[in-house]
């Protein structure tokens, strides 16, 4: 009987450890939810902060906008014929839809080797490097979401060039990133 209730105990913990929070609209609910002995993403997120210059509630915009805290978020499939379920669109997955190639470079590059885009810790860190090097390498503000996501989405090279003009999608993805960010910037005043 020990055995089993200890089973259904890890069994309940780790299904908690992988899902999104209930109330993604909120930095301080969010937290309060996530922060346990186990798993401190505020304690998280303030250490990706300090270590890039990136302010937590850019990193916590740029993750909802792109997984919604899901610990698992992969882009949807390609359909051979319409209804065949082919690959996928790209190859983004976890919290903060790190390409393939994007994070082998930051593991390769921080020396972060175990790291992994389903831990939330691992991937808000990945976002903070990322967002640093669009500052150095394109001059975006550490504070300027809008821009920051879109050099997320297109990475450093399509920002430059300016593809994010012709696509008023991602421009309304990235006016939503910085709104969320004024609003976690509210809320966490207050938390």
């Amino acid at each position: 009987m020990r055995a089993l209730s200890a089973i259904l105990f890890l069994t309940l913990f780790l299904a908690g450890c992988a899902t999104a929070p209930s109330r993604i609209t909120n930095a301080c609910a969010i937290f309060e939810e996530k922060d346990s002995v186990f798993d401190n993403w505020r304690r998280q997120a303030r250490s990706a902060s300090r270590e890039y210059g990136v302010p937590v509630p850019v990193l916590m915009a740029t993750i909802y906008t792109e997984s919604g805290f899901r610990a698992r978020a992969k882009p949807p499939r390609k359909y051979l014929l319409g209804f065949i379920p082919w690959g996928r669109i790209s190859s983004a997955y976890g919290y903060a839809q790190a390409l393939d190639g994007t994070w082998a470079a930051y593991k390769r590059q921080t020396g972060r080797w175990s790291a992994s885009r389903t831990d939330f810790g691992d991937a808000i860190r990945f976002v903070a490097w990322y967002h640093a090097t669009s500052a150095r390498v394109n001059g975006v503000s550490l504070t300027d979401t809008y821009s920051l996501y879109l050099n997320y989405y297109y990475g450093h090279k399509g920002f430059a060039s300016g593809q994010w003009r012709g696509n008023p999608a991602i421009q309304k993805a990235a006016r939503r990133s910085a709104n969320m960010a004024n609003n976690y910037a509210g809320q966490l005043r207050g938390c």
